[in-house]
């Protein structure tokens, strides 16, 4: 377990092929962190969910524009939580307007479950859209604590 914490902070292009480096980075924070190996499973998936987002919707798959990832244990003198903010750098949505995974007409379609996984698998989850452009997903997975 982690006394102490810290920032880890991953800048990728926009290409499909880093997600697996992102995963191995988040597989291992977890690990850093004492969880067990199913919580640092469903973080995985979480923060892939949300990569492939700001990937794909996010920045349109332009190599150009970046994803950057953000692993911080807070507060950094006792950790409590786990941080995972994802940035984009692309238009940006209102996530108001996401469809429902769950409506009749959308569970046989092949894609919209991310955020809806990310939201399953995470103890919040917050999108906005940032004020520099680009979408900002902060997903946060509180830690065990050794009690008193």
């Amino acid at each position: 377990m982690l006394t102490r914490g810290g920032t880890v902070r991953v800048q990728i292009h926009s290409q499909f092929e880093m997600v697996d480096y992102v995963q191995v980075v988040s597989d291992r924070v977890g690990k850093l962190a004492g969880m067990d190996e199913d919580t640092v499973h469903w973080i995985g998936v979480a923060v892939r969910e949300s990569v492939i987002n700001a990937i794909k919707h996010g920045n349109r798959e332009d190599y150009a524009k970046l994803v950057t990832v953000e692993f911080s244990f807070v507060p950094s003198d006792d950790p409590r939580e786990l941080v995972v903010r994802v940035l984009d750098q692309g238009a940006g949505f209102d996530p108001g307007e996401i469809a429902d995974p769950l409506a009749p007409e959308n569970i046989l379609k092949s894609s919209g479950r991310g955020i809806f996984f990310m939201r399953s698998f995470m103890d919040d989850v917050v999108l906005r859209r940032r004020t520099e452009g680009g979408m900002e997903v902060r997903l946060v997975k509180k830690l065990a604590t050794t009690g008193a």
